[in-house]
């Protein structure tokens, strides 16, 4: 019998993840982390790891590749761990150069001011 509201879900992520709900502190992903993939997937491999690899095969971030499997984020950076432990992708944080003129600085704070 079916409960309103009752949700399988959980136990179909507890399967994905192997029964494990995060990643290690150390863990390289967060939501802006691009992901590449290192190799072709192969027989025998989970199908959302199968997912990511074909997914990856141009840089994806982490809350892309979540979206496109619809799994919360917590979970594709699970999956994500065992891949990249494999040596199956690379994370790589997006380049952002940094602001160190003080006068753009200045010219932004007094534009943030004026409106």
């Amino acid at each position: 019998m079916n409960r309103p509201g009752r949700d399988d879900a959980p136990d179909r992520l507890y399967t994905i993840t192997q029964g494990r709900s995060r990643t290690d502190p150390d863990s390289p992903f967060d939501l802006v982390t691009l992901v590449v993939a290192e190799s072709k997937p192969v027989t025998g491999m989970q199908s959302e790891h199968v997912a990511i690899l074909r997914m990856t095969e141009f840089p994806a971030s982490v809350a892309e590749i979540a979206a496109e499997l619809k799994l919360p984020v917590s979970i594709t950076k699970v999956l994500l761990c065992d891949l990249l432990a494999a040596g199956r992708v690379s994370a790589r944080h997006p380049h952002r150069p940094a602001i160190t003129d003080p006068d753009i600085l200045e010219q932004v704070l007094v534009g943030l001011r004026n409106l």
